[in-house]
């Protein structure tokens, strides 16, 4: 998309930075200000209250303030310290300029001082409650040198009288605006607390919303958006092949009711624990209801599945899954199949729920895939004298049987 040359200025002068274009466009809005100063002077020379050596001195400090502050930003100097704004320099070179140009202005000095309070409202929204008050005590301070010694070397065009009333107006407008200051950064700072407590609930809402309490992995309805997503990408460019696995703790209502719900839980909690880190990054399980699983595996085929599924297996059978019973070693059931494209979810996941059945029925402690009704089935993968029954609409692959079940 084509940029104005208006546009192509700006971002060369302001930066295409956001936080940086904004802290320029503040600081070049405070220029204004010294601006004001200029003209202010050379009306104040016209009038012959300045001298005009006075003015060039001035007015070429402002300049390079100005100039200085801008390479600064621009340059991306200003980011190496902790306020990359630089509120607080910046306010005490402008408050010195200002007030030297009350020392040099004459009989219309008393125009500059409202510039003073001008200068804090710039960094009212960006200073905390201590540069507040060392921006206050700053600007009384030197503005009270300033009276005192233009009292005594220029007394005509600043009386005792009057510069008192100055100093007076300065002591009571300048701390109230610092005070402002400090009340809006204490807003500020509870603002961002409150933000970064509503994140953390936020985030704690959704993990509550997405993942089962008891083993920390996703839940069932997190697990069927992740599969309705998964299903979406068979009709991209890059289709991703699935199978599914309903995996089931054999004879868990007798680990309940011998060793108490406790035992169940920590069983239910380390098998979720001992999968996570024994299937791959890519591979989803979720707690799907009670002692029941549902595993995503990224295969494209029900063999390959089937064999990192045994992997897994294999894994979890030497880990101690109730600690406080390190005797117990339960084992699990799975039914095992692949997605077929075009079926719906519940078909394919019901396919796996039959084969998790015949997977009980043949013993426990085995994976059975069973195939859709359009593929062809794999060969038989049995141990010696296992004899798997076939249905007349699916096919059945036994996997080997291991540790006698409970």
């Amino acid at each position: 998309m084509r940029t104005s040359p208006v546009s192509r200025l700006n971002d060369w002068l302001l930066s295409t930075d956001r936080k940086q274009r904004l802290r320029i466009q503040r600081s070049l809005m405070a220029a204004t200000v010294f601006i004001a100063c200029c003209f202010l002077q050379v009306y104040a020379c016209w009038m012959g209250y300045m001298l005009a050596e006075d003015v060039m001195h001035l007015s070429g400090a402002i300049v390079l303030n100005v100039v200085f502050w801008y390479a600064m930003l621009r340059s991306g100097f200003n980011l190496r310290f902790a306020d990359p704004a630089l509120t607080m320099p910046q306010i005490m070179a402008a408050q010195t300029i200002i007030v030297g140009a009350y020392a040099t202005t004459g009989p219309a000095h008393g125009a500059t001082m409202m510039l003073l309070a001008l200068v804090l409202v710039f960094g009212v929204f960006n200073m905390g409650r201590r540069d507040s008050l060392i921006a206050s005590v700053y600007t009384v301070g030197l503005m009270g040198v300033a009276n005192v010694i233009k009292t005594h070397t220029d007394p005509v065009n600043y009386p005792v009288k009057l510069e008192v009333a100055h100093f007076v107006i300065t002591a009571a407008i300048v701390p109230t605006i610092s005070s402002l200051a400090a009340q809006l950064a204490s807003l500020r700072a509870r603002l961002q607390s409150q933000k970064e407590e509503l994140g953390l609930a936020l985030a704690r809402i959704q993990e509550l919303a997405t993942r089962d309490e008891l083993t920390g992995l996703v839940n069932r309805r997190h697990m069927m958006e992740r599969l309705q997503q998964q299903q979406a990408t068979l009709g991209t460019a890059r289709p991703q092949r699935f199978c599914l696995a309903l995996i089931d703790l054999d004879h868990f209502k007798r680990i309940n009711d011998t060793h108490g719900h406790g035992v169940g839980d920590e069983v239910l909690r380390h098998f979720a624990h001992e999968m996570r880190q024994a299937l791959r990054a890519t591979d989803v399980l979720a707690r799907w209801g009670g002692e029941e699983f549902l595993l995503l595996l990224q295969d494209n085929t029900a063999d390959k599945a089937f064999d990192g599924l045994e992997r897994v297996r294999d894994i979890v059978g030497t880990a101690v899954l109730a600690p406080s019973t390190p005797a117990l070693k339960p084992t699990f059931s799975a039914g095992l199949t692949r997605y077929h494209p075009g079926e719906r979810l519940d078909a394919c996941i019901e396919r796996a729920d039959r084969a998790l059945y015949e997977a009980k029925a043949q013993g426990r402690n085995r994976t059975v895939v069973h195939h859709h009704q359009t593929e062809e089935p794999a060969p038989e993968r049995s141990a010696p004298g296992l004899v798997t029954p076939a249905r007349p609409s699916e096919a059945a692959c036994v996997a080997t049987p291991h540790a006698q079940p409970h």
